[in-house]
This record gives structure tokens, C-alpha cells and sequence, in this order.
């Protein structure tokens, strides 16, 4: 009897790298073409070349330097995600904030994900460096993305939501705090929630989410210009305060404690990950319990998962973002299929929800407004 054939091997993932630095680009396409199945189809110099390349050789993901000349990474990005929609993976070459917020404006554009720029051959970061940089271009391959109009033209007119007019009608209890976690894919669900909350909130909002380390500062000045309350890196012993944001710092896990205060901890991480949306929402559940509404955005792996569904059987309020509206629908998802969210809902619908509580204009019960 003849042997099955073999299936046919996959096609290699195809990646367009953009960077005004020589030596960046022979970095990135070193990285990416030590892996098996990667390669590198051409090399951009400047953002216009970027936008050229990327309408010729068409790549599964393009990896885009912040500052070029011509077109910086911004422009860059809103053009490939005009012209042609790309998976697009910023690498900034500093932390610095301002840089930083160019990065998460192109998320804007329809970038999908923001990393530093590895460190050299010989540092000791480059093995970890590398290995996350491998790991964020594969996974981003896969995010399926759309067209995306230019400043100045117009677009489609949105469908208007046919939930909107009937979120959640009751919550039972009050709530003390809105817990949130959130990774890959993150930072814009999190500016489209901010953006639309009022100010003057009942309750204090504490955000874990996954961010490439020294990026937090940027990140939080980029959210703080969207919301209209203050929005800042959490430190220990924090008393949280209504109507403020508080966002996990980088490299330890964050907890809230009773009496309405912030823990940080140096504790191991938990699944390679610290700060932990697991270890966060337990402390959530322990000190506030039913008194909480916790949400779990896009991002990858199942951080958060099991503990959504903790919270929600304490009698927490319980939202995972909608598959439709994820750029990577793991972690959601994984709350959802353990039965753990109240409700399913996109960011704009969610900050909905949190703008009726905050004005007590009863929010929904849950039945209604679940969707799988």
C-alpha cells in the first residue's frame, strides 16, 4: 500500500520591512529570515518607497519604521491601509513620547500592532527581542483588515447599531470600580472607549493591558488626549479616585487592594506575562466581587479568560469584546467560550454601556444584548 501523500507545504509569509536605517533593515530581515518559513521580499528606504513596494509585491505583514523621510510611518501606514490593506506592525526606534505617539496614531490608520526596535546581535535582550518580533509578525498575518479612508474623503456612511438604543436596562448594585484588560489590539479599542466616556464618572476605570516595555508613558499621554478625565500610570498605594483612569505600569503586576488602593507586585509572571490581566481581575474579584463590571478587549492567548467568568459568578457585571471588532480575538473569545461574559459587545457599545451607568439611565439585563 502506498504512503498518504504529504500535504504541500505552506507558502512562506511574505514581509515587507520599512526603515531609513540601513542597519535596521539588515537587523529585521536577519530576524525574520532565521526563522523557517519567512522571508523578506524587499526592503523599503523611506515611507513613499514603502507605499510603492507594498502595492508591488503585495506582503502578508509590513513591518514600518516611526521616522523616515518623505513619509514618515504615520503617512506611510495611511496610505498601504488606503491603497491596499496590509497587517502592519510599527517598530519604533525609541520610547521616547513623542515617538511613541506617532506609533499609536498609525495604529489609528490601521496598524495593528507597535514594538521596539530590537536590540543588536550581542545584547542581552536579542534573543527575547527577536523571539517577540517573530511571534507578533506570524500572529499579525492572520488579522484580517479593511480598507481605511484618507483625511479629507469620505467614506461609507457606518451602519448605525441596531443595539444601541437598547444596551443593558439593569445592573444589579452598584459599581465601585471597571476593571479592563486588553492586549494585542488594545490601544484603539481602549482610545474608542475612553474617547466616548463623559467626564465626571462615579467610578474610577484601572486598565491592565500588554504593552512593549517603555512604552507605557507614551501610551498613556496618547489615551489622555482622547479622554476627557485624567488618565495616568498607576503607582503604588494609589487611592483610586472616581473619574479617573489608572493604567498598569510596565513590568510588574497590578492589584487593587481594599480600601480602594493600588497594588504593585513583583511577584513571578503568570503565562510569561507581567502585569497579568489574571492576577488583576482575582484582586478585582477578592476586594469588590458583585460591586465591579470587569471587560476583557482583544488581544492574544487567554490572559483574563478564567477569571471573567470568576467575576461574573460572583455577580460581577461581565463584557468581552465581539469577535468583529478584534484585531486578535483570543482573549475574548476564550472568556466567551468558558461562559464567561454577561455581555458581547464592540468598543462603541461598551462605552455606551458605561456612559448609562454613569448617568444611572438603567443599563440593560444581560439576556438581551448577549450575542456568541
Amino acid at each position: 500500500m502506498n504512503a498518504p501523500a504529504s500535504p504541500a507545504s505552506a507558502p512562506p509569509l511574505r514581509v515587507l520591512v520599512a526603515d531609513d536605517s540601513a542597519v535596521a533593515r539588515e537587523l529585521l530581515r536577519a530576524i525574520l529570515e532565521a526563522e523557517p518559513g519567512i522571508v523578506v521580499v524587499a526592503a523599503a528606504r523611506d515611507g513613499e518607497e514603502a507605499v510603492r513596494l507594498a502595492a508591488k509585491h503585495r506582503p502578508d505583514v509590513v513591518t514600518m519604521d516611526i521616522h523616515m523621510p518623505r513619509l514618515n510611518g504615520f503617512e506611510a501606514t495611511r496610505e498601504i491601509m488606503h491603497r491596499h490593506p496590509t497587517p502592519i506592525v510599527v517598530i519604533s526606534g525609541s520610547s521616547n513620547t513623542a515617538e511613541v505617539n506617532i506609533g499609536f496614531q498609525a495604529m489609528t490608520a490601521g496598524a495593528v500592532a507597535v514594538l521596539q526596535r530590537p536590540h543588536g546581535v550581542g545584547h542581552p535582550a536579542f534573543e527575547a527581542d527577536a523571539r517577540a518580533l517573530v511571534r507578533t509578525v506570524r500572529a499579525m498575518a492572520e488579522v484580517k483588515v479593511v480598507r481605511r479612508w484618507q483625511a479629507g474623503r469620505s467614506a461609507p456612511s457606518p451602519a448605525s447599531s441596531p443595539r444601541a438604543a437598547s444596551l443593558p436596562r439593569e445592573i444589579r448594585g452598584p459599581i465601585d470600580i471597571v476593571a479592563i484588560g486588553s492586549s494585542t489590539g488594545g490601544p484603539v479599542a481602549l482610545q474608542t472607549i475612553l474617547s466616548r466616556l463623559p467626564a465626571g464618572l462615579p467610578f474610577p476605570l484601572v486598565i491592565v493591558q500588554h504593552m512593549t516595555e517603555g512604552f507605557m508613558p507614551g501610551f498613556a499621554d496618547w489615551l489622555a488626549r482622547s479622554a476627557p478625565f485624567p488618565v495616568r500610570i498607576a503607582a503604588h498605594q494609589d487611592k483610586l479616585l472616581p473619574g479617573h483612569a489608572y493604567l498598569a505600569p510596565d513590568g510588574t503586576h497590578l492589584a487593587v487592594a481594599r480600601g480602594g488602593r493600588i497594588q504593585l507586585l513583583d511577584t513571578e509572571p503568570e503565562r510569561g506575562l507581567r502585569p497579568s490581566v489574571g492576577v488583576f481581575f482575582r484582586s478585582v474579584a477578592s476586594v469588590y466581587g458583585s460591586r465591579s463590571l470587569a471587560v476583557l478587549l482583544t488581544g492574544m492567548g487567554v490572559d483574563g479568560a478564567a477569571e471573567l467568568k470568576q467575576l461574573r459568578e460572583l455577580g460581577a457585571a461581565t463584557v468581552a469584546q465581539d469577535r468583529a471588532s478584534c484585531v486578535v480575538f483570543g482573549m475574548p473569545g476564550a472568556a466567551i467560550k468558558l461562559g464567561g461574559a454577561s455581555w458581547i459587545l464592540p468598543p462603541e457599545e461598551i462605552a455606551a454601556l458605561l456612559a448609562r451607568i454613569s448617568n444611572n439611565d438603567n443599563p440593560m439585563t444581560e439576556a438581551s444584548s448577549c450575542r456568541p
